[in-house]
């Protein structure tokens, strides 16, 4: 008897195995169980809020401790047989450099024991405008593998957000990864309004859009003409389903669509889409493991989308192309 997803996944591990492309890797297993604690506990609030509440654990983690937290997300990783991976690292007043510390010493050992390829990003959750955040992001420019962005941390100020993430892009010969259209809601145009800074600053193919769940609240006139940008841009993604399957009932009316990025679409107008764990037992997501085959799985049956050939491509080799190790 055909396994179609044994097979698939069989045929990823020939090919080098999975490449996740997202995760916050600092963070990994520090849900605790007073954030359970009741409706108002920190895993039942809201994203923007969860911005905030991490602080308690960053305040609190030394570089010791965010160590052992990258490191056991790494085993993890290691034990599904992921050899390359990208990792948001917290970079801001509240973190320091203890987390991007910590991460650079984990990368230096899951090399040489693991022969893993940990890439890093600087997560900006303080934004870059303030000027004690813009002087921690700049702090990690130079240890950083490719810069990172929140565009929605710097609410109203979304465009000078990107132009100081582009800027430090031209400067460095970096890639940049942008965190966009995160809400499931038609309100939210991050996407366009990054693929349009890419133009402008003359970055086609250099940056990464991570998420785009609010694409597929538009209407289909929109979604085409938006691909179209993009594909213009040489935007590319990366899906991490099980982030946002969960996103919340509203009673706003938009198309039937799933809380996933919409790679049905995505892939035959020509975009590169690549996949990622994001979130692991944190407040974000306290019950996500960091399973790469979960992801796959939600992401093929969420879109309906079967093509094999091109499930393994997302698995793998999309992973190296975001990540530029192709």
């Amino acid at each position: 008897m055909w396994n179609p997803f044994a097979k698939l996944s069989e045929t990823i591990a020939g090919h080098g195995g999975f490449v996740n492309a997202h995760a916050h890797f600092d963070r990994a297993y520090s849900v605790s169980l007073s954030d359970f604690n009741d409706a108002h506990g920190s895993v039942n609030s809201h994203l923007f809020d969860k911005w905030k509440l991490v602080d308690k654990f960053k305040k609190n983690a030394s570089e010791e401790i965010y160590y052992h937290h990258i490191l056991a997300a790494l085993n993890n990783q290691h034990e599904q047989g992921v050899r390359h991976c990208l990792s948001f690292i917290d970079c801001d007043p509240i973190a320091e450099e203890r987390a991007l510390n910590a991460a650079l010493k984990a990368k230096n050992f899951v090399a040489r024991n693991y022969e893993m390829n940990f890439l890093i990003a600087c997560q900006t959750l303080k934004g870059v405008l303030h000027k004690d955040a813009r002087k921690w992001f700049e702090k990690a420019l130079e240890h950083v593998d490719i810069i990172g962005g929140l565009p929605g941390v710097d609410a109203g100020q979304e465009k000078e957000h990107l132009d100081v993430l582009l800027k430090a892009a031209k400067e460095t010969g970096k890639r940049v990864h942008v965190h966009v259209d995160q809400l499931n809601s038609a309100e939210e145009k991050e996407t366009e309004l990054l693929a349009r800074k890419v133009i402008e600053w003359g970055l086609e193919g250099k940056v990464t859009a991570v998420h785009g769940i609010s694409i597929a609240a538009h209407n289909k006139a929109y979604r085409t003409e938006l691909y179209k940008l993009c594909r213009d841009a040489g935007l590319s993604f990366v899906a991490c389903p099980t982030a946002w399957i969960d996103s919340r009932r509203t009673e706003v009316l938009s198309p039937t669509h799933n809380s996933v990025t919409p790679i049905d679409e995505m892939i035959p107008a020509g975009l590169t889409v690549a996949l990622g764990s994001d979130n692991i037992c944190d407040i974000y997501k306290p019950f996500a493991e960091g399973n790469m085959l979960t992801e796959l799985k939600i992401l093929l049956e969420a879109n309906h989308y079967y093509d094999i050939e091109e499930l393994l491509r997302i698995a793998t080799v999309n992973g190296l192309k975001v990540l530029g190790l192709d």
